[in-house]
């Protein structure tokens, strides 16, 4: 379906980010990694991923907090890959704390990652995009895009702020073959979530599949979560021509945590 298409995948090298470029991947598109861990490790996944697929894939040290950092890994995408046609934002921070006890530099540190990164990326990719008249930009919010979760300021703030980025991308981009948009997930379950809960299990004293269950009925309805290969999957549909119209939407993938 992607056939010669080429993918920036941000914070990439696990997780959610790696899900979303084995999805693109296997679908014929290169990819250029990005994230932090281990040298060694990274270049494993690289060649895996590369051997697997068939198709180029490049890595970037990119620290996405850094504006320079942002443009160098664009244009590296472009050099090594030749093109940049799919942008997938989705490297991203979290804290927890009260609006008054939160402290600044986690503050400064969220915005730049959860946010201002996409905007320095869609930046330097859009003009490329427009001028071969095709394009997806796909920002990987969250359901605290929509809604909001006490001690969680920064991250809501960034996520919402995310939301209102892709629309007003949308809109520039609408006549010059590109779309923008959202994809919301609500719990996820990666290593680092599966790793909460065993701690949750061992400190509340319950099995592994009650601390998952309390946690998802916090907020979803559907006491399921969502995984990184169905978020790649949902990326893979934005990024295909049947989704060449839909644009400037913020999709939801949460087990109905925004329905309520």
């Amino acid at each position: 379906m992607l056939n010669g298409k080429m993918a920036v995948v941000t914070g990439s090298t696990s997780g959610i980010g790696l899900g979303i470029a084995h999805a693109l991947a296997g679908q014929g598109c290169g990819i250029m990694l990005n994230g932090f861990g281990d040298k060694a490790e990274i270049e494993k996944l690289r060649q895996e991923l590369a051997k697997t697929h068939g198709v180029k894939v490049g890595y970037s040290p990119a620290d996405v907090s850094k504006s320079s950092d942002v443009r160098d890994m664009i244009a590296q995408a472009g050099n090594e890959l030749g093109s940049v046609d799919i942008l997938v934002n989705n490297a991203g921070i979290q804290f927890v704390a009260p609006v008054e006890d939160f402290p600044e530099d986690k503050w400064n540190a969220i915005i730049a990652i959860n946010l201002s990164a996409s905007f320095h990326a869609i930046k330097a990719a859009l003009p490329q995009m427009k001028q071969r008249k095709w394009g997806r930009i796909i920002n990987i919010a969250s359901a605290h895009g929509l809604v909001a979760s006490t001690d969680k300021v920064a991250y809501v703030s960034a996520k919402h702020g995310l939301v209102g980025m892709t629309k007003v991308v949308a809109m520039e981009a609408a006549n010059h073959g590109v779309t923008c948009n959202a994809i919301c997930p609500g719990w996820v379950l990666t290593p680092l979530v599966q790793k909460q809960i065993e701690a949750r299990a061992k400190e509340q004293n319950v099995t592994v599949d009650q601390a998952k269950t309390a946690l998802l009925s916090e907020k979803q309805p559907m006491l399921q979560f969502t995984s990184p290969e169905q978020i790649g999957a949902l990326a893979v549909y934005l990024a295909s021509d049947a989704a060449s119209t839909i644009t400037g939407t913020a999709l939801s993938i949460d087990g109905g945590w925004t329905a309520q």
